[in-house]
């Protein structure tokens, strides 16, 4: 499922990008209302996440126009504003749901599963979500809700970490994904470790999943001085 998150919060948007990512969305992200705009009315997104408040064109502006042009793009605004006026301007605007900041980030991801649940046009994928996510590349299957990687007959356990990181290369196949990418998806700005955390983390990973490393090709290349291909 493709998601658009447009914030111009940027200690909100990576957090919950990585958040929503490692939930199995795609997210795309943007920090201006106008640009939101475009990605949605280019895209095809299966739900909008708009702040309310932002440079460009608001959250309301972009639910109006897309309502006008009979979008019906499931859409969760995220505002500050928090009287009843506020809400049912909101709501008019054609958003489909409204979350006050500061929140939990599990109530966010209860309301997303809601809105696509509650979509017509997701009838098809939310009967595939009740089977367990899965991520396939090649002949490597990853099972994201019991973190396990399966190859060749093998089945391969993973670490929260190394499950995260799996995922992020798989959903970004045979794409230069750099080292700061990576450590901005598996760690905060807060917890970033020492440089060589990273590198350890590949090694374990490239044990794990590499059918035989002294004689095949592993799927996580490294690309020197810059980062990694996946594939």
């Amino acid at each position: 499922m493709r998601l658009l998150l447009v914030d111009d919060e940027v200690e909100l948007t990576q957090p919950l990008q990585r958040l929503l990512t490692n939930q199995g969305y795609t997210v795309d992200v943007a920090d201006r209302g106008d640009i939101g705009l475009d990605l949605a009315l280019a895209g095809r997104y299966d739900l909008l996440i708009l702040d309310w408040v932002m440079p460009g064109c608001s959250g309301v502006e972009i639910c109006r126009q897309l309502r006008q042009k009979s979008d019906s793009t499931p859409v969760l605004l995220l505002t500050a504003r928090d009287t009843l006026d506020d809400r049912v301007v909101g709501l008019d605007s054609g958003a489909d749901d409204y979350l006050i900041k500061p929140f939990e980030l599990r109530e966010l991801l209860a309301r997303v599963r809601a809105l696509l649940r509650r979509s017509p046009s997701m009838g098809a994928r939310v009967v595939a979500e009740a089977e367990p996510r899965r991520l396939r590349c090649a002949d490597l299957e990853l099972d994201l809700d019991n973190q396990i990687a399966l190859r060749d007959g093998r089945t391969i356990p993973l670490s929260d970490k190394e499950c995260q990181l799996l995922a992020y290369f798989m959903q970004h196949p045979n794409q230069l994904l750099t080292h700061e990418q990576i450590n901005q998806h598996l760690w905060t700005t807060e917890d970033i470790p020492a440089s060589n955390a990273l590198v350890a983390q590949i090694k374990l990973l490239r044990r794990k999943i590499d059918l035989d490393p002294s004689d095949r090709k592993s799927l996580i290349n490294s690309v020197y001085g810059k980062g990694y291909r996946f594939g």
